[in-house]
């Protein structure tokens, strides 16, 4: 009886327990990973502030990205993204209720409803002549009682139906050799202004009847000189231009039709005129503003194009478009950047010296200089005019101005993310007050008590809550300070804005940020752009007192032959302790497996003249680099040209760039593809800090096959030249898509395979043996994935247990590049079902769980795929030693499970890169992914074998053993009695 007790009792507790293992993923959701929405730098935005729905501002951005978003916190109510190609060239509201979007170089018109973002019509605008592209949405002009668009693109005028997206009519220009500037509709009218240039020397003018799309009048006027730049609009009837040498203000009228000019130099109206002068972008009435250096000087238009100075100020200046507020009168606003202060000046077009409005508000300098402004009004209670900003900064952040405070601020920079390294956190210290602890302890037992309620279902909504409260909290996964499993890192992120980034893997939250001052646009270094991220020094052993750093690498162009800037930053705090401006450029970094004393790695930059400059510039450096001199290759891919260079170093550098740490380079090999047959599309290497746990691989038989592991291996994907037009200008006969894998060293090629009928793109990943790269295959119409697995045969004979105990076998034998690698291959292919935007796959700290794909779809999700349904040695029917080592029977596909994908229901809009980190625990990998969205989460391939969960309960376990232990206890006892008794019978 005591047993079946005991039995009944075990048994409870086990069935407890199993029912919280069970319901443990449910629990989890979001405490290990998090997702974070952005929409990018905001290029143009539209207020819709009417008393009735929600107050919103609707943007277009560099993204792609049409958005709507809330002018009290800043959230997003919806949005689209376009996609890379689908440009946004202009945007507006429509009948208070309609959000028109102007995109794809004017070739597609869309209407989106206001409230929900839904596409109400869309409309294809297609010509055969490329030219700008503008969008005009009049308040006042109707067609039959049906509101209109007006919009300018390829050569042609349409008027576009506002409720259902019809062409009402077009006016063809794709005969006239015209390059539209502006498309103008004055208020109360029913005409229409075309105004632009033909041969840049010839202003011509087109006035349109709005109701039919008749030419009325077409007037054209040649001036002496060519115009430079946009045109700004200073009147329904009045334009402003600039000529081509940047020094003559051209003032064009056409006032009744009639074209009239007024020429004015620079130099007449500021006396310090220095260098060429930029129009400031802006439509305000009467008004425009011009920079020269740093100079931006107000010039007022009076008269017949007389041109008066209003202003002139040293500071950085923004100007708004002109924004309706009376009848008849418009007031713009005008933001300056004064250190760590801008000034907001709010003016009325017509009265300079009036101001609506003043303020200061304190900046953060990390944000940079105002780049847009955007102005908006409200009714206050006491009936005056109350204004809110939206600006636009330097580092693509976009921050709303109200009442002198920033009402609130998005870090849209991280939608243009371009690289992204890790950095550990600082290690805890010791020492806690012993009130800390015993706190500790109470919150412990008081959470595993209300654990075990929900467990038993005992559990009232109040103590749902607290357990999932006391969840988030003992997660401890935002501590600023390592944790054992190494879950907590920084993720340091370069953004296009040349912005650094300190992201939490634990909630995702900004640590620090850092505008870079070798990123500043300066006048040594005018369009600075961002490149790379590098690991710099990562602290070990005897160098724990130093914070870790990182490289970023930048040019001051996109120019490959542009001089470089290097700058180093603390990944601790974000500070820039160090920057360099080069007098070389860099064409390719190659960071080097050594590190000096200080645990900095040593980094080989290779300029355009194809000399090697090691960095850092320090004698330690310089002996390491020369005792390792001859042991470091590169290579380099040109692709334009379709080759493929091998490298090593000579000597040290002659001539102009000579210095100790500049050596000269010679070139080892070359593989030339020909042009008229092969065009380079794709070129992947295994990841640097790859751990391969075993090179051996027992197969079905127990016989053993050996990896062949080189990170000398290159993957290059060549297609046919026809292959890069459109899918259908070319039969399957005449693409061919061939794959390469070449030893970087020697040049010579390992494996060569030929796809007849396919074509890229091709994404590819590159790890310990394998390679599996995707594209499309035109003559099956479907996608196709293949896997190349590429032996060393050189070690075959190594299987042979007497040679292994006898220390005969060559397992420790040296290996060279240098000589012929008996390799064989093993390839299969795979029809996939989607497109694919990225490749990655998981990485461990030593190399041993099983490996996942990670696939980055069309549909901007990430799908983690077992590598063992890429294996090429699967079978129709695997016999039963392949079944149980795991190989899978064949299937023409490969299997698409929804419960597969890493980001769960959730999109990673503009997906661009997917990066794996290895956590110190082997079972789990790190897996962010970044686009216009951020995306994070850790992933266990092979299941946590080496770890309990988080929210594991210990006092249940506790429970569960004090139970036995008594029940135990309980058993002998009774057990004694009867005993006892069955001896007194």
């Amino acid at each position: 009886m005591a047993i079946r007790s005991f039995l009944i009792l075990f048994l409870f507790f086990f069935l407890s327990s199993l029912r919280s293992v069970i319901s443990l993923y449910e629990d989890q959701v979001g405490l290990m990973d998090w997702h974070q929405q952005y929409i990018g730098k905001v290029k143009q935005a539209v207020f819709h502030t009417h008393k009735t729905g929600r107050k919103r501002v609707v943007v277009s951005t560099e993204e792609n990205v049409v958005a709507s978003l809330d002018l009290r916190r800043g959230e997003i109510f919806w949005r689209h993204v376009l996609g890379p190609n689908d440009v946004i060239d202009g945007i507006d509201i429509a009948l208070g209720k309609y959000v028109i979007t102007l995109s794809s170089g004017g070739s597609i018109l869309r209407a989106w409803n206001l409230p929900d973002g839904q596409m109400v019509w869309e409309s294809s605008l297609q010509g055969s002549k490329h030219s700008k592209s503008l969008l005009l949405v009049p308040t006042n002009l109707k067609i039959e009682k049906d509101n209109v668009v007006v919009v300018f693109s390829s050569g042609r005028l349409y008027a576009v139906s506002c409720k259902d997206g019809e062409v009402l009519w077009k006016k063809d220009f794709e005969g006239e050799s015209l390059e539209v500037q502006q498309v103008i509709q004055p208020q109360e009218s029913d005409l229409v202004y075309v105004v632009g240039f033909s041969a840049s020397s010839q202003f011509e003018m087109y006035q349109i009847n709005a109701r039919n799309g008749d030419l009325l009048k077409h007037e054209s006027a040649a001036f002496s000189g060519r115009v430079l730049g946009e045109v700004s609009l200073v009147s329904s009837e009045t334009v402003v231009a600039l000529d081509s040498t940047g020094s003559i203000l051209l003032t064009i009228s056409f006032h009744n039709g009639k074209i009239s000019f007024q020429q004015t130099p620079i130099s007449n109206l500021v006396e310090d005129s220095l260098g060429p002068a930029v129009i400031i972008p802006s439509a305000v009435r009467g008004v425009f503003a011009i920079k020269m250096n740093a100079i931006t000087i107000f010039l007022r238009v009076i008269g017949e194009g007389m041109l008066e100075v209003v202003e002139k100020t040293d500071y950085e200046t923004a100007v708004s478009d002109a924004l309706s507020i009376f009848e008849g009168q418009q007031a713009f606003a005008v933001v300056q950047h004064a250190g760590s202060e801008i000034h907001l000046t709010v003016k009325l077009a017509h009265d300079w010296d009036g101001n609506l409005l003043k303020e200061s508000i304190k900046m953060d300098q990390q944000r940079g200089l105002v780049h847009k402004v955007f102005i908006n009004n409200y009714i206050r209670t006491d009936k005056s005019h109350g204004f809110r900003v939206l600006i636009v900064m330097e580092d693509h952040s976009l921050l709303l101005l109200q009442q002198g405070a920033i009402v609130w601020s998005r870090e849209d920079g991280l939608a243009s993310i371009i690289d992204v390294t890790t950095s550990e956190l600082p290690v805890e210290r010791d020492g806690v007050s012993v009130a800390k602890v015993e706190h500790s302890l109470f919150e412990w037992l008081k959470g595993h008590m209300l654990k075990l309620k929900g467990t038993l279902m005992l559990a009232s909504p109040e103590d749902i809550a607290a357990i999932q409260s006391m969840r988030l909290k003992s997660s401890e996964k935002s501590k600023m300070t390592r944790d054992h499993n190494g879950f907590r890192k920084l993720l340091i992120a370069l953004t296009r804005a040349g912005k650094l980034f300190a992201l939490h893997t634990g909630d995702g939250r900004i640590v620090w940020s850092h505008f870079l001052e070798s990123l500043h646009k300066s006048e040594a270094c005018q369009r600075p752009v961002g490149l790379n991220l590098y690991q710099w020094q990562v602290p070990h052993h005897h160098a724990m007192e130093e914070n870790p750093s990182v490289l970023v690498v930048g040019r001051c162009s996109s120019s490959s032959d542009a001089v470089a800037v290097l700058s180093f930053v603390d990944t601790y705090t974000g500070k820039e302790f160090s920057s360099l401006s080069l007098v070389h450029s860099v064409a390719q970094v190659i960071p080097l497996p050594y590190t000096d004393s200080r645990e900095q790695r040593l980094h080989l930059l290779i300029d355009a003249d194809k000399h090697a400059h090691l960095y850092p510039k320090t004698p330690e450096a310089s002996n390491i680099f020369q005792h390792e001199f001859s042991n470091i290759y590169w290579y380099s891919v040109e692709d334009d040209n379709g080759i493929i260079r091998g490298h090593a170093l000579k000597n040290k550098c002659t001539g102009e760039v000579a210095d100790e740490f500049c050596f000269d380079t010679r070139e080892l090999w070359s593989v030339v593809f020909p042009l008229e047959s092969e065009k380079i599309i794709a070129t992947v290497t295994r990841k640097l800090n790859e751990v391969v746990h075993t090179q051996a691989k027992v197969i079905a038989d127990q016989d053993v096959m050996y990896k062949y592991i080189s990170r000398n291996l290159l993957f290059v994907a060549t297609v046919a030249p026809k292959a890069s037009g459109e899918i259908g200008s070319v039969t399957p006969e005449e693409l061919w898509l061939v794959v390469y894998l070449i030893d970087t060293v020697t040049g010579r090629i390992l494996h060569r395979v030929t796809h007849h009928g396919s074509l890229g793109p091709v994404h590819a990943v590159l790890s310990e043996n394998w390679v599996v790269y995707h594209y499309f295959n035109l003559k099956a119409h479907r996608y196709e994935m293949s896997v190349i697995e590429i032996y060393d045969q050189s070690r075959a004979d190594n299987k042979d247990v007497l040679k292994l105990v006898l220390g005969k076998h060559n397992l420790t034998s040296p290996i060279s590049s240098y000589s012929r690698p008996e390799v064989i291959t093993k390839s299969q292919s795979y029809f996939f079902t989607h497109s694919v935007k990225a490749i990655a796959v998981t990485s461990t700290a030593k190399g041993i769980t099983s490996k996942q794909l990670l696939i980055g779809t069309i549909g901007d999700q990430v799908l983690a795929l077992d590598k063992r349904f890429l294996d090429p040695r699967r079978s129709v029917n695997p016999t039963q030693a392949e079944k149980e080592e795991g190989i899978i029977p064949l299937t023409d596909s490969l299997p698409i499970i929804p419960q597969s994908y890493v980001t769960h229901a959730l999109r990673v809009e503009g997906l661009r890169g997917i990066i794996t980190v290895p956590a110190k625990l082997e079972s789990t990998t790190l897996v962010f992914a970044h686009g216009v969205d951020l995306f994070f989460t850790q992933l266990a391939p092979s299941r946590t074998y080496d770890s309990l969960t988080e929210d594991f309960s210990y006092a249940l376990l506790l429970i569960t053993i004090v139970a036995l232990v008594a029940a135990i206890f309980v058993t002998w006892i009774l057990s004694q009695r009867k005993e006892l008794q069955e001896k007194w019978r």
